[in-house]
């Protein structure tokens, strides 16, 4: 049965929301919008780049200047138009023609979005390449789409896409850094040189006929879905996807009249941190074309990796990110707090702020106990993150409510959204106004949903809180692809007769309209018994944990459920010295010691207690490697691959169940 979402009366901010118009909201093309917003902040700082990373060939050819080795240099909205309009030039004057494909290959920095806009402008399509990709990959996701040319990072990506050329239909390749690769061919250059060729070719007239002659209903990308199952398919993005979930993005998070003048918004003065993939759909429209769209700054870190000091030198106002990285934050801190008394006074910080943030009306007591705990801990932390942040952004993945929880008490508020690659990608964040921890807010304007509960068994529907509906999310709107990539059977599947996107997502709709994620439908475990198991859930009860550092419940086709556990390692060796424990050094013996395993068990009966019997993990084994995109077992977007990470760990769990159908035999 499809319902669509419980009707409430509609609170003021909504309306207000529904309503709301400015400058950035359109329904132009992205090239067209970022035009505009770049004539309307000429001066503002657009890109903020970091100095001794790369060998930027931008820098070589004195297009713009170097960075500091460890700062930033900076360049306006002028300087980076600039840039665009000579690099759409440029892949014009190699042969672009408007609708072939241009492949990026790269990380997150300056040049990406320089490129992305570029190719844009020129009326070509971007096609997205994981800087992780391997050789294979880097064939299928350039050749899939019939690219035409791949902009790469470096030398290291360029050779994989020379081990695959021969299999490839490619007219060029250009380098975002130096390289030395291309002497002698015609058809490779750098960055810098295409800009170069692109600056003497420009002519402003010849630039605006391009940007004139496309339609919002072009195709503007084509984003590979990260895989986590299947082999990936092409999200076809039109201009029209895209430039919705900008104003839609901008209805909520702008600077409304409506909303208090202290209330934080995204605005011309804001200041964003940019480090997860803008391969990703998630950061390219939340981090670049909403953040670029609204004349904010984008400031690029150096890598996941060096986020903590990026974070501290950059000091933005709001940072977007994935689960993953706020449950690294929230282990920083816990390290960082020591041991002993700080170790003490971290803990008792910590619950304070998770009471604060659950209680509706904190008396005078529970304010004053916050106010020490913020002099004693929240205000390090909220310096340690550069003092200016006024909100985070969490998508990708089920943020924790606990962990969402203790951010909000702590004064570090987390709004958690929703959305998939197939819509642009937003549906529904939680709005400044009301936000809610443990629910991905209210869908955006000018999205319709409901939900269909005709795969839940019973147990499932009855999860659903007095009030509310659950089932498969449905949605349709102007930010809904139109389909996969030359993948028409694929297309006709993932939509309703009557036009709803299947989004493949359990959820919760409750009375007044806030969605509640309860799991995947694919990743539901089906134990032999017949019970459904939402694995997801449970592993969000680990977050917090300082002895686990990730955790994956499995069970399908099986009698009970049980877990794949990576330890927090640093902090095995803290309690070992603590308690004198003698550890073997290697990692995988650690995992098979039997007080380390006494140590973690605590843990996992702790969160057993809150679970429903078919739930309880009964059986864990303990595994010795961080599970990361780089060994294949978390996508780039940092989800995990289920799949494979019970291929890599098959001789794991099959020794989980036979132990356990041994001791059934002896009993």
């Amino acid at each position: 049965m499809s319902r669509d979402a419980p009707g409430a009366s509609t609170p003021s901010w909504l309306e207000h929301e529904r309503e709301y118009d400015d400058e950035v909201i359109g329904d132009d093309t992205l090239g067209e919008m970022f035009e505009e917003s770049a004539e309307r902040h000429q001066t503002r700082t657009a890109q903020r780049y970091k100095g001794g990373i790369y060998d930027r060939s931008l820098v070589a050819e004195g297009i713009v200047d170097a960075a500091p080795r460890g700062d930033y240099a900076s360049l306006s909205y002028g300087e980076m138009r600039d840039i665009v309009h000579s690099l759409a030039a440029g892949f014009r004057d190699l042969g672009l023609t408007a609708g072939e494909r241009v492949g990026i290959f790269a990380d997150t920095r300056m040049e990406w979005a320089q490129t992305d806009f570029g190719v844009l402008q020129a009326g070509g399509v971007v096609t997205t390449v994981y800087a992780e990709s391997s050789p294979r990959q880097v064939e299928y996701l350039l050749d899939d789409p019939g690219a035409s040319g791949v902009v790469v990072e470096n030398e290291e990506l360029l050779e994989r896409v020379l081990e695959v050329e021969d299999d490839l239909d490619l007219s060029f390749v250009v380098v975002m850094d130096e390289t030395s690769f291309y002497d002698g061919r015609d058809d490779i250059l750098t960055l810098g040189e295409l800009h170069d060729r692109g600056a003497e070719a420009f002519d402003a007239d010849e630039h605006a006929s391009w940007l004139d002659e496309q339609s919002s209903e072009d195709l503007a990308s084509l984003i590979y879905t990260s895989g986590t199952t299947g082999r990936p398919k092409g999200v076809e993005l039109t201009h029209r996807n895209l430039r919705a979930n900008v104003n839609q993005c901008r209805r909520r998070m702008g600077p409304r009249p409506d909303k208090p003048a202290d209330m934080p918004a995204l605005t011309a003065g804001s200041e964003t941190l940019s480090f997860l993939p803008l391969a990703h759909v998630f950061e390219r429209t939340a981090g670049h074309f909403l953040t670029f769209a609204s004349g904010a700054t984008v400031g690029y870190a150096e890598s996941s990796d060096t986020v903590a000091d990026d974070i501290q030198t950059l000091a933005p106002t709001t940072v977007t990110s994935v689960p993953r990285i706020y449950e690294r934050i929230y282990d920083s801190m816990r390290e960082q707090a020591g041991d002993g008394a700080k170790e003490r006074i971290f803990e008792w910080a910590v619950d304070v702020a998770r009471e604060y943030a659950r209680t509706d009306s904190p008396g005078a007591a529970l304010k004053a106990k916050r106010r020490v705990a913020d002099r004693l801990v929240y205000s390090n932390v909220r310096e340690k993150m550069g003092g200016n942040v006024e909100f985070f952004v969490s998508g990708g993945g089920s943020l924790s409510k606990d962990l969402a929880e203790l951010f909000m008490g702590m004064g570090l508020t987390i709004l958690e959204g929703y959305g998939l690659t197939e819509t642009a990608p937003v549906l529904t964040v939680n709005p400044m106004e009301d936000i809610r921890p443990g629910t991905l807010g209210v869908p955006l304007v000018d999205v319709e949903s409901r939900v269909d509960d005709s795969q839940l068994d019973d147990d499932q529907r009855r999860r659903a809180r007095p009030g509310s509906d659950i089932g498969e999310l449905q949605v349709k709107g102007p930010n809904v692809t139109r389909g996969y990539w030359e993948r028409p059977d694929a297309t006709e599947a993932a939509f309703t007769d009557d036009g709803f996107l299947k989004t493949g997502d359990i959820v919760e709709v409750t009375d007044d309209g806030y969605l509640v994620f309860h799991e995947r439908l694919k990743q539901i475990l089906v134990l032999s018994t017949g019970k459904n198991v939402a694995p997801g859930p449970i592993e969000d009860q680990f977050v917090t944990s300082e002895r686990i550092d990730q955790v994956m419940v499995i069970g399908d086709s099986r009698k009970f459920v049980s877990a794949l556990i990576v330890p927090n390692f640093e902090a095995i060796e803290k309690w070992a010295d603590k308690y004198d424990v003698d550890l073997p050094e290697d990692r995988a013996a650690i995992c098979d010691h039997d007080r380390v395993k006494a140590y973690i068990r605590t843990v996992v009966e702790s969160v057993n207690e809150g679970l429903e019997k078919e739930e309880s993990i009964k059986q864990f084994e303990l595994v010795p490697d961080e599970w990361t995109a780089e060994n294949d077992l978390m996508t780039p977007s940092l989800k995990k691959k289920r799949r494979n990470i019970l291929e890599r760990y098959r001789g794991e769990v099959d020794q989980i169940y036979a132990d356990a159908e041994r001791e059934k035999a002896q009993a």
